[in-house]
């Protein structure tokens, strides 16, 4: 199933305040793109665990204003499509190959754990040959279209 287009503000038609927020199921609601004062810490086990919205291969952990942060950890494949905002993925763990672009197969670029990557809004992209242990955060920001280069 395709990823979808969640990198709108937040939070996106499928997702409700709570799970976008993430704080714990005991955190009350909070206005749209706003994260509580008390949750501006997110760890990699939370990310993990935290249930995915239905229909989504990503689960929002962070949000306020325009950003969003999300924990992905495709399995298999990453069948995700272009994203309208700019994004930066902070990769927690793992390895393989990030392609950019689909002129002859894309550009291949090697990954690890610890790397950061940042991927302009519209821009064909995905992640290859990675293990099994592969999660990275992606973090969404700014306005539709991405931002002015």
């Amino acid at each position: 199933m395709p990823r979808k287009n969640i990198n709108r503000t937040p939070p996106c038609a499928t997702t409700t305040t709570q799970e976008y927020n993430m704080a714990t199921t005991e955190q009350p609601p909070t206005p749209p793109g706003t994260a509580p004062p008390d949750m501006r810490h997110v760890t990699v086990a939370q990310g993990r665990s935290w249930p995915l919205p239905p229909g989504n291969l990503a689960a929002p952990v962070l949000g306020h204003g325009t950003l969003l942060v999300e924990y992905y950890a495709p399995r298999g494949s990453d069948p995700q499509q272009p994203h309208t905002r700019d994004e930066l993925y902070v990769v927690i763990a793992g390895s393989g190959h990030f392609v950019t672009g689909t002129e002859n197969g894309g550009v291949r670029h090697p990954f690890g754990s610890g790397d950061v990557i940042f991927v302009p809004a519209g821009v064909v992209h995905h992640f290859e040959d990675f293990t099994d242990d592969f999660a990275t955060w992606v973090v969404f920001y700014g306005p539709e279209g991405g931002e002015p280069a």
